[in-house]
């Protein structure tokens, strides 16, 4: 198993490195006659770019996709969907001083001993690179998904320590950060420049809401939703946690506090974020992801060389202060390509049985 794909039904591989000559995705089992043009792609790609805040990277890559196979005269086919994004605006010498030198925070040391090698400029395989990958594939996701009545939404819950207090959705489009409290947005951003001016930088939580989600998608016992979901987020590099619904806090409340009453019109609270038995529920699905500060600073850390001896590092080339709001279309593409899977998953379990 080589661990580059994810979903049954629904399958999706990524391939590329960040300093390669590109990075890509093969999307098998998107259902055909769906509309989809590269600028449908292009749209979600737009969101990850850097260049958004003044705190974000300086690598200026257009992500232009390009349909290789899987479509036809502007909709799909029902085979396999492959997309290219060239890397047009690569630099690897920042590299090359460090490239006998783990850094602290990255997969350098990891992938060193699992494969015996390992790609230095910028990570590699390992690198956020990849993710623009999933975003394109989660742009055909949305398009399934959305036939059901499934929307997405996903903010800055919290950065830098400071939380997002009060959530007006309408304001996530309204400031850089995508944060749904302008207040909190302006104070995120202020942190985040002082990060920036010590060569420093900040973690942060995205939660993610799930509307019109139809009961019923999840497969028990290992193919909960909820883990299928929990495991698609971890697999970002930058994620360090997930929770749903209520999450940690279920941990400190009773029984009687944390069951969601039921009533002829559907449930009064929601601590199980949408999800019971690892079956969606048809309420609204909460996530929260907790991701880690980016791990290249300007900083002097200490760490060691391929031949095991100490060294100290800096880290130069191009990178962000904070992943929040890049993460975002990533955390929706990935909560989008498990939807799909699932909901044509839960298709097939409805054959025979008066389902579509």
């Amino acid at each position: 198993m080589s661990g580059n794909s994810i979903g049954v039904l629904f399958r999706v591989t990524t391939w590329g490195e960040s300093h390669g000559k590109a990075v890509g995705v093969v999307v098998d089992g998107c259902p055909p006659n769906i509309a989809l043009t590269e600028s449908d792609i292009q749209k979600e790609l737009e969101r990850r770019r850097p260049g958004q805040i003044p705190s974000a990277s300086p690598r200026r890559e257009e992500d232009l996709v390009e349909i290789l196979s899987g479509t036809f005269e502007g909709r799909t086919t029902g085979t396999p969907i492959s997309l290219i994004i060239e890397n047009r605006d690569v630099d690897s010498a920042a590299y090359e001083e460090i490239r006998d030198i783990f850094r602290p925070g990255h997969g350098d040391f990891t992938y060193y001993e699992k494969y015996g090698i390992r790609d230095h400029r910028g990570g590699g395989r390992a690198a956020a690179r990849e993710t623009v990958a999933r975003v394109a594939a989660g742009a055909i996701a949305k398009k399934v998904i959305s036939r059901e009545g499934i929307e997405i939404i996903a903010y800055t819950k919290e950065l830098g320590g400071i939380a997002a207090q009060r959530i007006s959705l309408g304001h996530i489009h309204r400031n850089s950060l995508r944060c749904p409290d302008l207040a909190a947005a302006q104070t995120m951003a202020e942190k985040l420049e002082e990060a920036k001016k010590n060569g420093d930088s900040l973690g942060g939580i995205v939660e993610i809401l799930v509307r019109g989600c139809p009961p019923g998608l999840g497969e028990p016992v290992f193919d909960k939703i909820d883990a299928d979901l929990a495991k698609g987020l971890m697999s970002i590099g930058t994620v360090k946690g997930v929770e749903i619904g209520a999450g940690f806090q279920a941990a400190r409340m009773t029984g009687l506090e944390c069951n969601d009453p039921i009533t002829p019109e559907g449930f009064s609270t929601n601590h199980a974020g949408g999800i019971l038995a690892g079956i969606t529920n048809g309420d609204e699905i909460v996530i929260r992801v907790a991701c880690k500060p980016i791990p290249s600073i300007k900083r002097t850390q200490k760490t060691i060389d391929v031949h095991g001896k100490p060294a100290t590092v800096s880290i130069g080339g191009r990178h962000d202060v904070a992943v929040t709001p890049r993460i975002i279309p990533v955390c929706e593409a990935m909560v989008s390509i498990l939807l799909a899977d699932h909901l044509l998953r839960q298709r097939a379990n409805l054959v025979g049985h008066g389902g579509v």
